[in-house]
């Protein structure tokens, strides 16, 4: 199971505080395709650096044999230089430049999609990428804006289209509520053309005001204030009306599916299977001798040292038992499937299921119910204090 960062990006959306490196607009620029290409190289090293830690979390630890290339903004990347990479991960790896993945995701903006058009969608196929995760976030020209997103909501509705076209049949795309001055009505809208054009997956995030974000700097300069929890509430309501109707099964807190097409590498991050993060700024959970995730590892956040000859020194931490414990409460709990009874304090578990804020499955397995998950994080911190 592995994971790829991308940190490039063209622009910054308002809200991201995610590791980004700025590039130039064009993706043929000389220049910046050998600065691309050896970022790569450098990603194809560490991967078989680390050979030994992907196979045995694939085939002594229960971990699926996935690829996972997330930002920034993955689809900035030239074909070639994708190629390269995956080749080159493939046959460090698995002895095998053309290896097929389980399942091989790349996050894409719906610009990149309509700029490179079929041939860069063919390309993506003939490299083995069999399902693709879009940044859309809203329909709605206004907010996009404000966002400062790149696309419009013409070029998401074309983006979906050329991707059919180009015979890719398990899509994923993001959305946003829960933004100041959002109305009910445009987040209706937003819904409904999300369902009509009938992605197999939906991810839907309450926006948050993350430090070193560009609205934190709007927040602190008054420019913005958070929605409020009661509107933020109603448009999850929404979401989750709208989409249970369509078909779509909520099998986590912020994630939607078609039955069938859960995602299985970020499924298994709510399992706490070990992955291995390659990139600058990516992190990895690091198994022990007995399969558990033990370790937490980490890359700087720095491109160019990243990129050069002698690499960047990672830094880690070992988990101790409570660590483990609780990340697997608050990793599991934001699951439909649940966590086991025995993991959870039997008086705090009483208590809740009084309450409604636990429902136990069959299996002696508790969840928390649907029509709670808004408040999930409350109740989690309250099942924590209990250990």
């Amino acid at each position: 199971m592995i994971y790829v960062h991308i940190p490039f990006c063209r622009s910054f959306c308002i809200y991201c505080d995610f590791y980004s490196v700025a590039v130039c607009a064009g993706k043929e620029d000389a220049g910046q395709t050998g600065r691309f290409q050896k970022y790569c190289n450098a990603v194809v090293r560490e991967a078989g650096l680390r050979r030994n830690e992907i196979i045995d979390s694939i085939r002594l630890y229960g971990s699926p044999d996935t690829l996972y290339i997330g930002g920034g903004t993955p689809s900035v990347l030239p074909l070639d230089v994708f190629r390269n990479m995956a080749a080159g991960i493939g046959k460090e790896v698995f002895g095998d430049e053309g290896h097929r993945y389980e399942e091989f995701t790349v996050e894409v903006n719906p610009d990149d999609i309509c700029a490179g058009g079929p041939e860069y969608l063919k390309g993506l196929r003939e490299i083995g990428v069999n399902r693709l995760s879009m940044g859309i976030q809203s329909f709605d020209d206004g907010l996009l804006k404000w966002m400062n997103r790149r696309h419009d909501a013409a070029g998401a509705v074309k983006a979906v289209d050329l991707i059919r076209r180009a015979g890719f049949r398990n899509l994923s795309i993001d959305l946003i509520f829960g933004i100041s001055g959002l109305t009910d009505e445009v987040w209706q809208a937003t819904v409904s053309e999300a369902v009509r054009l009938a992605p197999e997956h939906i991810s839907a995030y309450q926006l948050s005001v993350e430090e070193g974000s560009a609205l934190a700097e709007l927040e602190r300069a008054g420019k913005y204030a958070e929605a409020d929890e009661s509107l933020c509430r109603r448009q999850y309501d929404i979401l989750c009306g709208m989409l249970a109707g369509a078909g779509y099964r909520h099998y986590e807190i912020s994630n939607f599916a078609r039955p069938g097409y859960e995602a299985v590498h970020n499924s298994a991050y709510w399992k706490r299977l070990p992955y291995t993060g390659l990139g600058a700024g990516a992190h990895s959970a690091v198994a022990g001798s007995g399969g558990v995730v033990e370790f937490r590892r980490w890359n700087p956040d720095d491109a160019e040292g990243y990129a050069s000859a002698s690499g960047v020194e990672p830094e880690s931490e070992k988990l101790d038992a409570d660590d483990i414990g609780v990340e697997e409460i608050m990793l599991s709990l934001r699951t439909a499937e649940g966590i086991s009874r025995s993991l959870i304090p039997e008086h705090a578990t009483s208590m809740m299921l009084k309450s409604g804020d636990l429902e136990l499955l069959p299996g002696n397995r508790l969840r928390i119910p649907e029509s709670r998950f808004f408040v999930s994080d409350a109740i989690i911190r309250d099942i924590v204090s209990e250990i």
